[in-house]
C-alpha cells in the first residue's frame, strides 16, 4: 500500500548524545542491510562507510540487528528488541517507523522512518469493495499509531500492526479459519517476512518489482509494476476468463451432441462433422480473444 521509499524524518538522540553520533552509529550498523530502511538511513548518513571498522553483524528476525562496530555493541530496530536486551527507549508519538538505537547496552537515540502511501492505493481499494471483497485487513510490522493511520486513510476494516513473521501466519490461520464457507482469502505482500502467509493464503500475490525472492517464489501470482490498482485487475480478469471457459464448454458440448443426433438420425454429412470438430474449436478462440478487452 505504500511507496516503500523511506525518508529519515527526524533524528531524536538521547541525553547526552548528538544527532551525528546516533546517525552514524546507526548507518554503520545497517551498512550490510539491503532493505528499504537501511538505505534511508545510509542516505541519510550521506558519507562513505568504512567498512573495516564493522567486526560482526547479525540480523535478528523481525527485530533488528546485532552488530559490533569497533569494540562497541551496537542494537539497532524496533522497541520489542529494545525491551529483550533489557533497555528502556524513549516513548515516541510521532507517526513514522520508530527505529531505536543502544550501544553497549546504553539507549542513545530513535530515528523516525516515515513512506507514503502510493497514489492508486485508495482507489484500488474502493475497487475491491465493488467488486464483492467482504473485508480488508492490513498487516504491518510498523507500530500501531502508523498502521492504524494509513488504515484510517484507506479504509481498511481491520490493521494488525507490530507483528513479527510468525504472528502474521497466526493471524492469516485465524482469517481463514473464519472465513465463510466458499469464500476465498487473497494475501498481497512484498516482503521476506510474508513468504510464509503467501505459500498459505488460498492466493498469494507478491509485488515483484520491490518485492524480495522469497515472496516471489511463493506467490501465486507476481505484480511486476508493484502498482495495487493491479489487484482488482486481475480479479476481473480471472473472472472474465472464468466466464468465457463455461461458455466455450457449454458451446462445445451442445454442438457436439446437436451433431450426434443428427448423425444417429443419418441427417449429419462430412461438413457437419468438420464444424463440429474444427468450427466449434475456432469460434472458442474467438470468443476467448474478448478476455484481451
Amino acid at each position: 500500500m505504500t511507496k516503500g521509499t523511506y525518508n529519515v524524518t527526524k533524528v531524536l538522540p538521547a541525553s547526552g548524545f548528538s544527532e551525528n553520533y546516533l546517525l552514524e552509529t546507526a548507518a554503520y550498523a545497517e551498512a550490510y542491510a539491503t532493505h528499504p530502511i537501511a538505505k534511508s538511513i545510509l542516505r541519510a548518513y550521506g558519507k562513505e562507510i568504512d567498512f573495516s571498522k564493522i567486526e560482526e553483524v547479525e540480523e535478528i528476525a523481525g527485530q533488528g540487528i546485532r552488530a559490533s562496530i569497533q569494540g562497541e555493541k551496537v542494537l539497532i530496530g524496533n522497541r520489542k528488541m529494545m525491551e529483550g536486551a533489557g533497555i528502556t527507549p524513549s516513548q515516541i508519538t510521532e507517526n513514522g517507523t520508530v527505529i531505536d538505537v543502544a550501544v553497549d547496552g546504553i539507549f542513545i537515540g530513535s530515528l523516525i522512518i516515515s513512506d507514503e502511501v502510493k497514489a492508486d492505493s485508495l482507489s484500488a481499494l474502493k475497487r475491491l469493495k465493488a467488486l464483492g471483497v467482504k473485508e480488508l485487513v492490513m498487516l504491518t510490522g510498523d507500530k500501531k499509531s502508523v498502521g492504524e493511520e494509513i488504515g484510517r486513510k484507506l479504509g481498511i476494516d481491520r490493521v494488525y500492526s507490530e507483528l513479527l513473521p510468525d504472528q502474521k501466519v497466526e493471524i492469516v490461520e485465524q482469517l481463514l479459519r473464519e472465513k465463510p464457507e466458499k469464500t476465498t482469502l487473497m494475501f498481497v505482500g512484498d516482503g521476506m517476512n510474508d513468504a510464509p502467509v503467501l505459500a498459505l493464503a488460498d492466493i498469494g500475490v507478491a509485488m515483484g518489482k520491490l518485492g524480495s525472492d522469497a515472496a516471489i517464489e511463493a506467490a501465486d501470482v507476481v505484480i511486476l509494476t508493484d502498482e495495487p490498482s493491479r489487484i482488482p485487475t486481475l480479479i476481473e480478469i480471472a473472472r472474465k476468463t472464468h466466464h468465457i471457459v463455461g461458455e466455450n464448454i457449454l458451446l462445445a458440448i451442445s454442438i457436439k451432441v446437436f451433431i450426434m443426433i443428427f448423425g444417429a438420425a443419418g441427417i449429419a454429412n462430412m461438413w457437419m462433422a468438420v464444424f463440429a470438430d474444427v468450427g466449434v474449436m475456432l469460434v472458442a478462440v474467438l470468443n476467448s480473444l474478448r478476455i484481451l478487452r
